[in-house]
């Protein structure tokens, strides 16, 4: 009796048809199609260097963070625009209740990640009306300066790391 290897050899030889070659795992691991983040947009911006004795919120670091947001709520719109004509063009009315399923579940993990973006939108435009009234970059319970790479690594912050850690350690306390 010839081995599984003998006889997928013969199998393939009667059809003509080549053996498939193994996936290696990266290719297994590797994603349809890139997913992308809230966080992709205002990543792309080049640090904001400081110069001795600048004064906070100036001009220069109020116009780095007006590009940082804008250039934010930019890229989220333009997600919001995707994920419209995604589902649009995937909208399809399967016949097997799995792959009905299967399209309802990514349409609503989607919709969720849409309302996550369209929370952060609204944050982000607060930020952008902060910068107007002159009042961005410092924390509105205490007052103190927020600082310039704490407002990078998140542009819509409104509170100093102190204030906020504190805000954190009383919402576990509460459960």
């Amino acid at each position: 009796m010839p081995t599984k290897k003998a006889t997928k050899a013969v199998a393939d030889e009667t059809t003509g048809k080549k053996p498939m070659p193994k996936k290696t795992a990266t290719e297994k691991a590797a994603p349809a199609e890139k997913r992308h983040s809230a966080l992709d947009g205002f990543r792309t911006y080049t640090p904001y260097v400081e110069k001795a004795g600048e004064e906070y919120m100036n001009k220069r670091q109020v116009d780095h963070f007006r590009e940082i947001l804008i250039a934010w709520r930019k890229e989220l719109m333009e997600e919001v625009d995707r994920t419209v004509h995604h589902m649009q063009d995937e909208a399809a009315n399967f016949p097997d209740p799995n792959d009905r399923a299967t399209q309802e579940s990514e349409f609503s993990m989607e919709l969720r990640t849409r309302d996550r973006e369209r929370k952060l939108l609204k944050k982000i435009d607060e930020a952008l009306e902060m910068l107007e009234n002159g009042e961005y970059g410092y924390c509105e319970s205490c007052g103190v300066e927020i600082g310039i790479r704490r407002l990078e690594a998140r542009p819509t912050a409104t509170l100093c790391i102190d204030c906020k850690t504190l805000d954190e350690i009383r919402e576990k306390q509460r459960g």
